[in-house]
């Protein structure tokens, strides 16, 4: 075998190829592989109450039981016939054991203006998210969401900030799942600063470099496509590193300052797909999780069905389409939140599981499966297992894989680390 190909010119190429390696390591390092909740419930911060999840939760089966039952609203969305009755019963032990998987305390368009008195609920929302996670009854994810870094809000919402942070902080400490919403982004520098922000805070209170991490509301067209005509959406990762968990598009801030009439704004328009698209690209590979927006239109009276089977077809479209979590913002959405999901995970699991055993062990099938797609098939199966929809069991007994060895195949990174 005849090669012309030595040592000086693989340093050759190496060196050329450097600064691709660090960017593809620092920038690019793939999902993390924690949980990413199925939604973000949004509740004005002066009505939080350490109870509200169970509240929501008995709300949600409320409404279901006033109009027929879990099975009847199963099959009113769409649900599979075979999976009906499965699909159901999990929704119900979900709606008891864990109704809300991430709450958002919200200061900002849910909450108002109210001046000075803005302090005392601040500390009175660190104080009850504290109680509530040391007592186990909050949701997996909590935090607030503050207002905006523009002229007008920019010091109400560094005050807000700095007075729930260091209550969390004097009652204990950050809980594991605190989330942080920065909405209303037009430019990358507003990341930046958050970014300061959150490493002046670190300092401040004796906390690990990188603990304050933030999400960024994608809801201004300035974001998506900038002045210099690109996209500052591709720039927030390498501005803000290691700081943004993730990019939730805001359905009706971004529909209205694009001129859309009122009636016709919706998480479905063609603007707002070709934002979340731009989203996708922008952050794919970075670990920066993605989050689809809400519906107004709520199950309540006459047109609870219609609205109901809205909620539910559009939970789904969003999932088909990688999004795998969105806005909740009342209780009756909580059913068809649950139930298009558990159908979504549960519709494929039985084609994932038999096309992962095979490729574990080896065996040929009808699809040859390559490891960038057992890692999404497993990537799969480990979502439906985070959120209730496939018991661990199943998997065990269907793959022949525990938790932690489906973990490893979805992010292999982390068997290295």
């Amino acid at each position: 075998m005849r090669t012309v190909l030595g040592a000086a010119d693989l340093l050759r190429v190496e060196q050329r190829l450097a600064a691709t390696d660090e960017l593809l390591e620092t920038a690019y390092p793939g999902d993390g592989g924690s949980r990413q909740p199925v939604h973000t419930v949004y509740v004005p911060a002066d009505l939080f109450a350490p109870d509200l999840a169970t509240q929501w939760g008995a709300q949600a089966l409320a409404s279901v039981d006033g109009a027929g039952g879990m099975t009847r609203l199963a099959e009113l969305v769409g649900v599979a016939p075979s999976l009906v009755e499965r699909v159901a019963a999990r929704v119900v032990a979900k709606l008891i054991a864990e109704p809300i998987e991430d709450l958002r305390l919200d200061f900002e368009d849910g909450y108002g203006d109210r001046g000075i008195a803005e302090d005392a609920d601040a500390e009175r929302a660190a104080a009850l998210v504290s109680a509530d996670v040391a007592a186990g009854s909050a949701p997996p994810f909590i935090g607030i969401r503050f207002k905006c870094f523009e002229k007008p809000t920019r010091a109400r919402a560094l005050r807000t900030l700095d007075i729930f942070v260091g209550g969390l902080v004097d009652a204990g400490g950050l809980p594991d799942g605190l989330i942080l919403t920065l909405p209303k982004v037009t430019t990358t520098a507003q990341a930046e600063a958050m970014a300061d922000v959150a490493e002046t805070l670190e300092r401040a209170h004796g906390l690990a470099p990188g603990r304050i991490r933030f999400e960024v509301q994608v809801e201004t067209p300035q974001l998506v496509l900038g002045a210099d005509g690109r996209s500052p959406l591709a720039q927030l990762p390498m501005v803000a590193p290691g700081r943004i968990s993730g990019l939730h598009y805001g359905t009706y801030d971004y529909s209205a300052s694009l001129g859309i009439a009122a009636h016709c704004q919706s998480m479905e328009h063609p603007v707002a797909d070709l934002a979340k698209e731009i989203m996708q690209l922008a952050v794919a590979g970075t670990g920066i999780r993605l989050s689809d927006g809400s519906t107004n239109i709520l199950p309540l009276g006459e047109n609870a069905d219609a609205a109901w089977k809205l909620h539910a077809r559009l939970v789904r479209r969003s999932l088909e389409r990688g999004f795998y979590q969105g806005w909740d913002l009342h209780p009756h959405q909580l059913p068809t939140r649950y139930l298009a999901t558990y159908a979504f995970y549960l519709e494929g699991y039985s084609e994932v599981a038999e096309r992962l055993h095979a490729y574990l062990a080896q065996t040929r099938g009808a699809v040859l499966d390559e490891p960038a797609t057992a890692r999404a098939l497993a990537w799969f199966v480990l979502r439906g297992v985070q959120c209730g929809a496939i018991d661990a069991a199943e998997v065990r007994a269907d793959i022949d894989i525990d938790i932690d060895g489906l973990t490893a195949l979805a992010h292999p990174r982390l068997a290295h680390v």
